[in-house]
């Protein structure tokens, strides 16, 4: 009987649907397609199955925290604008016994002051920031390093 990969979840926050076209110069070009293409080449090479996520919504993405805590055996974080005012994601990550990297394209601490604070770094194993699109391929090599 062949073995079910194990599975790795992306979720990304909101605006995240918007990439090619919301300020190319801050997030590049790539879109979240492309991302989310890319990721799940690499895990399917790596033994993964990377399954993605994207919503404008904070509950959503709080109900999809909650549902994966007991199917997935890695997560990566895009917050987003809620890195930085979301309470409710921080403690949805917290009950999570898993990896948890958290990704950012642009490196927020190279922007505003407010972007500077993430409410989710608390709750996470990891951060990643600055590398653009190809921190999400960092990301997913983060998770596999710390399941295996």
């Amino acid at each position: 009987m062949k073995k079910e990969p194990l599975s790795i979840l992306v979720i990304h926050g909101p605006n995240l649907n918007l990439l090619g076209t919301r300020e190319p110069e801050i997030y590049g070009t790539q879109t979240l397609a492309d991302i989310d293409s890319d990721l799940k080449k690499k895990g399917e090479k790596l033994g993964f199955r990377v399954e993605t996520f994207q919503s404008n919504h904070e509950g959503a993405i709080i109900d999809k925290i909650q549902q994966a805590a007991t199917n997935i055996c890695g997560l990566i974080i895009n917050p987003a604008a809620y890195t930085h005012t979301s309470v409710a994601i921080r403690d949805a990550l917290q009950m999570l016994d898993l990896p948890v990297v958290e990704i950012h394209l642009s490196n927020i601490y190279q922007r505003e002051p407010f972007r500077h604070k993430s409410l989710i770094a608390p709750a996470i194993t990891g951060q990643i920031a600055g590398f653009g699109a190809h921190g999400y391929l960092l990301a997913l090599d983060a998770v596999i390093s710390l399941i295996r």
